[in-house]
């Protein structure tokens, strides 16, 4: 299996709280990615935060040996033929380490970067999109006019070290979304939803991927872990996140996610209900899954909590129902990295992947791509 980790801000042991969140510099994020590097973590996910995930990225390559880079991108942001351009340099300098986390976003959050795309056109939109993009990558001139995008002429001079392509990942819980992930997506990510629930969503992507002759989708979860040695330690850790969530960071997070368009999130918010009760095992919505974590942060919301037995356990019901790559985390990023590195990975059969560190025969995927072109 994959195992990502995640190296995003905010951070810190409360993050959502100005007293609780840890200042972020540049040596910080090496610090953590050279821990996720030799803790024996596959990679991690590079999310759209406050730093821009490509510039973070391509910055810390040369700081890690085996790291799997996966790096979003909202698709309205950039063009396609751009982001193939910056894909293939990366993929190279990298040596191959490359995954592309597409991202489609809330009609609230582009709005602020001035793309004003209703629900089910931000998924007509990336259709087109990963249209164009996989051509370019597959070293095609691109001449395609669609509704959104327009791309004439459009190549690249270099190729990417990944044949056709590095891997692409996508989440989006809607039926626009699931059928953009089964026409178009190596992995399909969903949020901490139990294993039932993850069950039944990927039933549904594999019938769609069949219908598009697609039988190799891959399946993966974003979640929190609270991992300690005994059970009841993990939960001491766990209540005390929820004791430092304050209602003015709930209201503001809860206020923050009302109304979203994001079928994903309000499955989230399902989860919880917006609401703090005293005891935090009500929201305890599955053996070892707590959705609390939602209660001050958007996106994913729900961690396993428990000791490295009981994780590996819940991590097991993912498996059997057909995921095979898990996106975690804990905080802060650098202590829990270790943590769950020392108490978990150990017990998972984790993939580093094989990509070299001076990035292979350049010179020979060079031939192989100019000889296609001739053909």
């Amino acid at each position: 299996m994959d195992v990502l980790w995640y190296l995003t801000g905010p951070d810190g042991r409360y993050p959502w709280r100005e007293d609780g969140a840890r200042p972020l510099n540049y040596a910080y994020f090496q610090q953590v990615a050279r821990a996720v590097d030799h803790l024996g973590f596959t990679g991690a996910l590079l999310a759209t935060g406050a730093h821009d995930a490509w510039v973070l990225g391509s910055s810390l390559i040369p700081y890690t040996d085996r790291f799997q880079f996966l790096v979003a991108v909202h698709p309205p942001l950039v063009s396609p033929t751009l982001l193939a351009k910056m894909a293939a340099t990366f993929d190279q300098f990298s040596g191959g380490r490359l995954r592309i986390n597409i991202v489609n976003g809330d009609t609230k959050l582009l709005a602020g970067y001035g793309v004003h795309l209703g629900h089910d056109e931000r998924y007509h939109y990336s259709d087109e999109w990963l249209t164009v993009f996989k051509q370019l990558m597959a070293g095609e001139t691109v001449d395609f006019r669609g509704r959104y995008v327009d791309v004439r002429g459009g190549s690249l001079t270099l190729p990417p070290v990944q044949k056709p392509a590095p891997p692409l990942w996508f989440g989006g819980s809607s039926d626009a979304a699931l059928d953009v992930a089964a026409k178009h997506i190596d992995t399909y990510l969903t949020w901490g939803e139990t294993p039932v629930a993850a069950k039944e969503k990927i039933a549904q992507l594999r019938e769609r991927a069949a219908a598009h002759g697609r039988e190799d989708l891959k399946f993966g979860v974003r979640l929190y872990v609270v991992v300690r040695e005994t059970e009841e330690e993990a939960w001491r850790a766990a209540r005390d996140l929820y004791d430092h969530m304050d209602d003015e960071s709930v209201a503001r997070t809860q206020a923050g996610v009302r109304g979203t368009d994001s079928v994903g999130q309000q499955r989230m918010s399902a989860l919880h209900g917006g609401r703090k009760p005293k005891d935090l095992r009500e929201l305890e919505v599955y053996p070892n899954l707590w959705s609390g974590i939602g209660l001050v942060r958007n996106g994913p919301g729900t961690a396993i909590v428990g000791n490295p037995e009981q994780v590996v356990e819940r991590i097991g019901e993912y498996r059997d129902a057909g995921v095979d790559t898990f996106i975690v985390s804990g905080m802060p990023l650098l202590e829990e990295a270790y943590r769950v590195g020392e108490l978990v990975l150990p017990h998972l059969p984790v993939s580093r992947g094989d990509a070299p560190r001076d990035g292979g025969d350049v010179r020979a995927t060079w031939n192989s791509w100019t000889e296609g072109w001739k053909k």
